[in-house]
């Protein structure tokens, strides 16, 4: 692979990324998504912090673990985020946890 491959493969990337995000900014209100890509959309956010965190509370040490102190901790921090409301808890809660059951373990 030469330098003028590896350029091109640069720009295509680039362009691949920045021209979907700037057709919103763009195109404005001239073009409006249809009424089910729209509710879709919301749970986009929901979806990618999903993809982010599940792997990190169901594998330990590369194997799949169920039953492991970061579940119970996530889980714990899930449940007080949607008891009470409150936007620090989740984090005292989840650590919490999260710490008892490490010492527990040893």
């Amino acid at each position: 692979m030469n330098d003028a491959d590896l350029w091109l493969i640069f720009i295509v990337i680039g362009l691949a990324t920045t021209l979907p995000r700037a057709s919103f900014i763009v195109l404005g209100n001239r073009v409006s998504l249809p009424g089910t890509v729209q509710r879709a959309l919301r749970y986009a956010p929901a979806a990618a912090l999903a993809a982010i965190v599940a792997p990190d509370l169901l594998v330990v040490g590369g194997q799949l673990a169920p039953l492991n102190a970061k579940l119970a901790a996530g889980l714990a921090a899930a449940a007080s985020a949607l008891r009470w409301r409150n936007p620090w808890l989740p984090f005292i809660v989840g650590m919490a946890v999260l710490h008892a059951l490490r010492a527990w373990s040893g």
